[in-house]
């Protein structure tokens, strides 16, 4: 018999153990059901995939086996049929390549033979029925997960895609008998017990199966409570779970520092950040700085702290040798490789601004009810990867050059900031965007940022002088004169007076010239002729939005942003119709089924002859205007385009394969005391220049002419048709039925047979009146218009500056070369 007192204590006792039990029992369920939910996701938890546009081959493209094979490693592909991502095989002739997609490629992706003959695509077979086709779409290239709104940054990678080196690496850093132990290291905890006790540091004893459990269930508190229940989830996840996963899910969740505003998480991420590799392409070195940068990643930021990073590299270099995962020569030769970091970081492998903007689109286009950033959808997207790559470096150089201006000056300025917008000239996707210098020093868009765009405006001012002769207005050509003269201009019962640049003026200046020169009082005459308000309503339903009908608005005085300034620019690209920008091509659900699909947003604007007519105005001004510096930095395809100097810097051009807009300025408003020539188009011909030499972007047309216009050769300095006696004569393009009918009366002489192009070289003689190069195809002496037009009278404007001039009277020839050349045209 237990004495009463017994009774109680065994009581007691026995009712702590049942409630201990208890306690244990549902926290043991608790902690398990937490981690099989975590589980059913896999390691590519609730993970949207941000993807670049699809790249196509053609028939007949340039492009080396290499290529197509650097292609899609970039992808994640590899040789091996089991890789989920997609795999490739090289012909074993060495003349092409066979393409098997992913299983969860979109339905356009299909799988093919390119066949390589003398550098260029000979043929190409489908898999499927071994028919030929013109072209082949390879899979989007990964931009980037979506995951919490904390900017993680993650490229989940399975086991399998895990090169033996990295996983060699980390064992050596964190877990040397990972795969042998059971969750719990003994003999790491008995040797971190020893230190403590004899040298009184802290050595860690966490396995890589601890460290998990508090990445993934756990928080970072140091408490007793957190300590149990991470003992609890190791012993689960241990049961749950083989080796491999573990460190599958290790892999993709470990913490390796940060890059700008971004989480840096997994080995996935982190080898493109670094190193701008796939993470099958990592090296010993690579993979031991990777491994090493485990045990304090913000401390060891190889970016940051360069020498400490590379100290804990070769730790890792020494631990590996130790273990027997390198031999001495291998080791030596690891150990003395420098560190090589790719540049460029965030801004080129995940073009952190595009990202935000395509967010900012999901959301407004009716889709706030899906949690892109928890959810695993792949939103495919308008980014060409290579571009932004290529913008990142152009924004970079071009930058610095406007830095070492600056730094001449006077004055001490704040640090300039730039923004670029690449899109397809026809579709106005987005291929490329820049928004700022540094996404980790300013998440602000300046792409979004509205500012005066200064000349950049002012082909729309032509475009609406033009227009008017096709709505029963004036007739006003490119070679139309007003004057280059101190002006005030009367609107509303207020005066506008504008100056020139460097208030230099020319006198009587033709349209094209105007234009070329970017002069602002003949500007503004022009836009006085087509009235204010029609500029201004041209502009709005080009996209910019704020325009109103006033003088200062022909300067570019109302703000508008670079992205507005881009899809409005499509008016003049795209024959005539505008083409709102878009970022996003569709959005699936992880089944593949389609969940979302915008609509294009365009619509006719302008004529496409007028819309020809000021390209060909613009071709001027690259080829000899305010932007021929593009010509001498070595940029020669067929272009268009238009500077702007406000407060800021500003170049808007495009060719028939890209338009680009490029905006530099300071983030306070103040004025920039450079030219959009000075600061903006290097930024602009950099990148072009890069583009414009990737396979897609070669094939460069000249821009298509539409019908209803004519090519006349025409005399510089009367203005009319020239004769053979003429000197310099050029040949303007003419909506039809506008071209001047009289011979030129200060030479007399037979009609000309020979045509010259206003983008060949002009001569000396008559480089100032020339004014350069439309770039539009010449028609032969003799040829009919294709189609014409009734000659309008002009209606009355007011305040309207004359432009029919009386016939000059006759001159000699010399007298009239000696006058042209002091610049009395």
């Amino acid at each position: 018999m237990f004495h009463p007192a017994g009774k109680i204590v065994l009581g007691a006792l026995t009712f702590l153990m049942l409630l201990a039990a208890g306690a244990f029992t549902y926290t043991w369920i608790h902690f398990s059901r937490l981690i099989e939910e975590k589980l059913v996701e896999g390691p590519w938890e609730e993970t949207a995939m941000l993807l670049a546009a699809p790249e196509e081959i053609k028939v007949g493209d340039p492009v080396q086996v290499e290529e197509i094979v650097s292609a899609l490693r970039r992808r994640g592909y590899s040789q091996s049929p089991s890789n989920r991502l997609g795999w490739y095989r090289p012909r074993p002739e060495g003349d092409g390549v066979e393409i098997y997609p992913s299983r969860i490629a979109a339905p356009e992706i299909e799988g093919g033979i390119v066949y390589i003959k003398g550098g260029r695509v000979e043929k190409i077979h489908a898999l499927s029925d071994h028919s030929e086709r013109r072209s082949l779409l390879i899979e989007p290239e990964l931009i980037t997960n979506l995951f919490d709104r904390n900017r993680q940054k993650r490229r989940v990678v399975s086991f399998n895609d895990i090169p033996q080196v990295l996983i060699h690496a980390v064992l050596s850093a964190e877990d040397k008998r990972f795969f042998q132990h059971s969750g719990f290291d003994p003999i790491r905890i008995i040797r971190t017990a020893w230190v403590d006790v004899t040298q009184n540091r802290r050595y860690g004893a966490s396995t890589i199966s601890m460290q998990l459990a508090r990445m993934i269930w756990l928080t970072p508190e140091k408490t007793p409570k957190r300590k149990a229940a991470e003992v609890l989830i190791t012993l689960q996840i241990e049961q749950k779970l083989s080796k491999e996963q573990i460190f599958e899910y290790y892999a993709n969740h470990v913490d390796l520092g940060q890059r700008q505003s971004f989480a840096i998480r997994g080995f996935g991420e982190a080898a493109q950040v670094y190193f701008g590799k796939d993470i099958r392409e990592l090296n010993a070195p690579e993979a031991a700085l990777l491994a090493g940068l485990i045990q304090r990643p913000n401390f060891l930021n190889p970016y940051r702290h360069p020498e400490r990073a590379r100290q804990r590299r070769d730790i890792v270099l020494n631990l590996m040798k130790e273990n027997g995962y390198l031999t001495d020569l291998q080791y030596v030769e690891a150990i003395s490789t420098p560190v090589k970091l790719a540049s460029g970081g965030i801004e080129s492998t995940d073009a952190p601004y595009f990202v935000d903007l395509v967010l900012d689109n999901l959301k407004r286009n009716d889709l706030e009810s899906i949690d892109f950033q928890s959810k695993s959808y792949r939103v495919y997207t308008t980014l060409d990867l290579g571009l932004q790559r290529d913008a990142v470096e152009a924004v970079r150089i071009g930058m610095a050059e406007v830095d070492g201006l600056l730094a001449k000056k006077k004055n001490k300025y704040p640090q300039p900031q730039v923004a670029l917008v690449a899109v397809d000239p026809h579709t106005a996707e987005v291929k490329a965007l820049i928004g700022g210098r540094s996404y980790g020093q300013s998440q602000l868009n300046r792409a979004l940022a509205r500012r005066q765009p200064g000349s950049v405006f002012k082909p729309f001012v032509y475009a609406a002088v033009l227009g008017l002769a096709l709505e029963g207005g004036q007739v006003v050509t490119p070679v139309t004169q007003v004057d280059d003269e101190p002006r005030v201009f009367e609107y509303d019962g207020r005066e506008y007076a504008p100056n020139n640049f460097r208030q230099q003026f020319n006198g009587r200046v033709t349209l094209r010239q105007a234009l070329a020169k970017s002069l602002n009082v003949p500007t503004v005459s022009f836009a006085e002729i087509a009235g204010y308000e029609r500029v201004a309503e041209l502009a709005r339903r080009a996209g910019l939005s704020g325009v109103r009908g006033t003088p200062s608005a022909a300067l570019g005085s109302y703000e508008a942003t670079p992205l507005e300034v881009a899809g409005a620019y499509t008016i003049f690209s795209n024959a005539g119709v505008m083409v709102e920008p878009v970022m996003v091509r569709e959005v699936r659900s992880a089944e593949n089924s389609l969940i979302y699909k915008p609509k294009p947003v365009q619509r006719p604007v302008l004529d496409p002859r007028i819309s020809y007519m000021v390209v060909s105005l613009m071709q001027d001004v690259i080829n000899h205007g305010t932007a021929a510096g593009a010509r001498s930095r070595g940029f020669l395809l067929p272009a268009a385009g238009k500077t702007g100097t406000s407060h800021d810097a500003w170049f808007a051009g495009f060719t028939s394969k890209l338009l680009c807009v490029v905006w530099v300025g300071f983030d306070d408003n103040q004025e920039l005391p450079l030219e959009g020539g000075k600061a903006a188009l290097p930024i602009w011909t950099e990148f072009m220049k890069r583009a414009h030499a990737r396979r897609q972007y070669r094939s460069v047309t000249q821009f298509a002419e539409p019908d209803g216009i004519t090519f006349v050769e025409i005399c510089p300095l009367s203005r009319a048709r020239a004769t053979d006696k003429c000197h310099g004569q050029r040949t303007e393009v003419f909506l039809a039925g506008t071209e001047p009918g009289e011979m030129c009366p200060l030479h007399p002489g037979s009609s000309r047979t020979q045509i010259a192009r206003w983008d060949d070289e002009p001569g000396p003689e008559t480089a100032a009146a020339a004014g350069g190069g439309s770039g539009a195809r010449p028609v032969q002496a003799g040829e009919p218009s294709r189609s014409r037009i009734a000659r309008r009278a002009a209606a009355p404007v007011p305040q309207q500056p004359q432009t029919q001039q009386k016939e000059p009277a006759r001159k000699g020839v010399f007298r009239s070369f000696w006058d042209f050349l002091r610049g009395k045209t």
